[in-house]
């Protein structure tokens, strides 16, 4: 039996790996941009920054050290330099398939913070593993930049798995979704008409303004912001402002509120306020050919009938009257059930015109 050379024994004391192996290894030099293992082959292991990581233009001296033992796995036996190419981050993806498979099957909810914004949503990283998070599954809500999002740590599920594909689907909007329904249903079990609650404006059209109540969004209708008349309530309100409303009306998921205290209703005090006889001053509000709306407070307009505007003849209110002009008139009609108050200008003309027909007898007398 021949005896085996130097080398020939030297070559056999070295284990044999294969493309796709496991291997541990000891970190015997790290540059910038790779890292020089002894995988206790006959040539040194090389990991490349991009095999290393998915972060680019890491410095790899910062991260890893002479000395340390790590695992990769090996992508070519020969490099055509006569080493082992190998990968860790790729190994470490398999790991975290692993660890999202278990997380989509369990239902596990997962927390990462956002590593990348893309055209169409977010991605993220579990393990060096790739999660993407359509736009769509972002919010409950409409979301046109997604810039916020980024570094930002978010909840999510794995709503679709499927590594062969390349298709990890991450679902956040689900979550959102469960939680406000949680606190939907926390708030419809203690909110009462004619509570007053804080809330914040949430958005603002042209009929109203949505009111997150705390997980639940009520409408304040612009009927119901004043006891007088709101014309634009994007000049009333803001989005993000702080307001206390009282709860109107409660119907299945939907609560109309309301900025129509009882305390503060104008026409609490009518029959006093508004009494028959009172003389009483108020800006004229808007005309109609019959006669002109006068508003003596927020809240409440009176009539001024075009036949109450002055003994002389008026065609119509607009021929001696312009919205806004403030006008003094006698309060000669007030129906407080049906809130409707009449006017008269004519009335204090007829009074005025008598008493200088008194005083004018009175000097004939003397």
């Amino acid at each position: 039996m021949s005896e085996l050379t130097f080398e020939q024994m030297l070559e056999e004391s070295f284990k044999t790996i294969r493309n796709g192996e496991v291997v541990d290894g000891t970190v015997i030099d790290v540059k910038p941009d790779e890292i020089i293992l002894n995988i206790g082959y006959k040539a040194d292991g090389i990991i490349t920054r991009s095999e290393y990581t998915n972060e680019p233009n890491v410095d790899l001296t910062t991260i890893v050290n002479p000395g340390d033992t790590m695992t990769a796995k090996v992508l070519k036996v020969n490099d055509g330099e006569g080493q082992v190419l190998l990968t860790y981050k790729r190994l470490a993806a398999e790991k975290g398939n692993e660890r999202l498979r278990e997380a989509f099957e369990n239902k596990e909810v997962l927390k990462a913070p956002v590593t990348q914004i893309l055209g169409g949503g977010l991605s993220v990283v579990i393990d060096e593993a790739r999660v993407f998070i359509p736009a769509s599954l972002v919010s409950d809500t409409y979301e046109k930049d997604l810039n916020k999002y980024q570094d930002q740590e978010i909840e999510f599920v794995i709503s679709e798995f499927n590594p062969r594909r390349n298709r990890i689907i991450g679902d956040r909007r689900q979550l959102l979704v469960a939680r406000k329904a949680e606190k939907q249903k926390e708030l419809f079990e203690k909110l009462q008409v004619g509570d007053r609650v804080e809330g914040t404006v949430k958005n603002v059209t042209d009929f109203g303004a949505f009111i997150d109540l705390g997980g639940v969004d009520g409408l304040l209708h612009i009927s119901e912001m004043s006891w007088g008349r709101v014309e634009n309530p994007k000049k009333v309100f803001q989005v993000g402002e702080k307001v206390t409303v009282l709860v109107k009306d409660i119907h299945d998921t939907k609560i109309a509120l309301s900025l129509k205290f009882p305390e503060t209703n104008p026409w609490a005090n009518a029959a006093e306020d508004y009494a028959v006889g009172k003389v009483i001053t108020g800006k004229v509000a808007r005309m109609t050919d019959f006669g002109a709306f006068v508003e003596l407070a927020p809240g409440v307009d009176a009539l001024l009938h075009v036949s109450q505007i002055s003994r002389a003849h008026v065609d119509k209110p607009s021929d001696v009257l312009t919205v806004g002009q403030e006008i003094t008139a006698k309060i000669v009609d007030l129906n407080e059930e049906e809130k409707k108050i009449s006017l008269s200008m004519k009335a204090l003309e007829s009074a005025q015109q008598a008493e200088e027909t008194s005083a004018e007898a009175e000097t004939e007398e003397e």
